[in-house]
């Protein structure tokens, strides 16, 4: 039974971090702010607050009020996965709560993979495509909990710049019937990083596309298309389960 209460009471500290707009602090206590990164800098609206990171845990930060009934103030806590965490601070003579548990900014995450993939030697052969001496292949996939990244890449082995106006991905199916119609399902990106607008004459362009993690069934494919502005230079990649289940495993951020 303690076990629950401590799960329900854990619970309860987690969905009021992730709905928290505003902090409460006390002179009389001490706030515990515990972040699922390392933090690497701390911005205080002004002195009224006090903060001091834990030595032994680099992700935990204690807040206190320096003055009781200070005007109300703002907090920023920037986290080494990116991640920036606000707050608006005020003075609460009585704390109900006095720690929280911050969830993941999965955004900033994700932001943080997909840069740090970009200058990645190739892993990944065979989806390519060229047209005039544009040459496009995804050269790279990772993936890590319920998110893929591709790495693509664009090389322009021609004189005129190869401006990008589409860049697009979906699920298509592989053969077309005479009855029915081609059935395509537009895969929204969660994240793009690198130049995904130019591709200069003579030169190279990298970036990396973060998709949600799925699978593909046996009678479709998933489809790249790059579409060139002003131009008719288009490309288009297919990719099978067999080079989606290529993707190599991301570490943990540290």
């Amino acid at each position: 039974m303690k076990r629950l209460v401590c799960l329900i009471c854990s619970c309860w500290l987690f969905v009021s971090a992730m709905a928290q707009t505003s902090l409460c602090i006390s002179t009389d206590k001490t706030t515990s702010l515990v972040f699922p990164f390392s933090i690497l800098h701390v911005d205080r609206g002004t002195k009224d607050i006090l903060v001091q990171p834990v030595q032994e845990a680099d992700n935990i930060l204690l807040v206190k009020a320096g003055l009781k009934e200070f005007p109300e103030t703002n907090l920023s806590v920037f986290t080494s996965d990116g991640g920036v965490y606000t707050f608006q601070v005020c003075y609460q003579p009585i704390l109900t709560t006095w720690i929280y548990y911050l969830p993941t900014n999965k955004k900033a995450t994700m932001a943080t993979y997909a840069n740090g993939i970009l200058d990645n030697r190739r892993t990944l052969w065979g989806v390519r495509d060229n047209s005039w001496n544009i040459d496009a292949a995804v050269i790279g996939s990772y993936i890590k909990d319920d998110v893929v990244y591709y790495q693509l890449r664009i090389i322009n082995n021609s004189p005129i710049d190869y401006d990008i106006e589409v860049l697009r991905f979906f699920i298509r199916d592989k053969k077309k019937s005479k009855r029915t119609a081609v059935q395509e399902n537009e895969l929204k990106p969660l994240q793009i990083s690198g130049n995904t607008k130019q591709a200069k004459a003579f030169s190279h362009t990298v970036a990396v596309v973060a998709l949600e993690k799925f699978t593909i069934p046996d009678k479709k494919f998933m489809g790249i298309q790059i579409m060139e502005k002003n131009g008719g230079r288009h490309l288009s990649m297919k990719l099978n389960n067999k080079d989606i289940l290529r993707a190599i495993p991301l570490p943990d951020l540290k």
